[in-house]
């Protein structure tokens, strides 16, 4: 397992997620609020920019076109770090 660094644009704190981890239990340990409501990948409440990094998902395409995942839109709520990241809400 390793660990990554994790920003949230516009915050200065940086936070740690793991590579096993989602962003948004990474966001969560850290006391982040952020949107959420299904936790599986398909309601799409959390998504997400990734500004920077790239992320993996345990199941392909999760809640995202093709498209939308070239735009560079993500979601933390089944998105694990594959680098350290920046990301911004949608």
């Amino acid at each position: 397992m390793k660990t990554f660094r994790m920003r949230i644009d516009g915050q200065a704190a940086d936070l740690e997620a793991d590579s096993e981890t989602s962003l948004f239990a990474a966001m969560t340990r850290a006391g982040i609020a952020w949107p959420v409501s299904c936790r599986n990948g398909t309601c799409r409440t959390c998504m997400a920019r990734l500004l920077q990094g790239t992320v993996r998902y345990e199941i392909p395409w999760p809640g995202l076109s093709a498209e939308e995942k070239t735009e560079g839109y993500c979601l933390p709520c089944v998105a694990r770090p594959m680098a350290d990241i920046v990301i911004a809400p949608a």
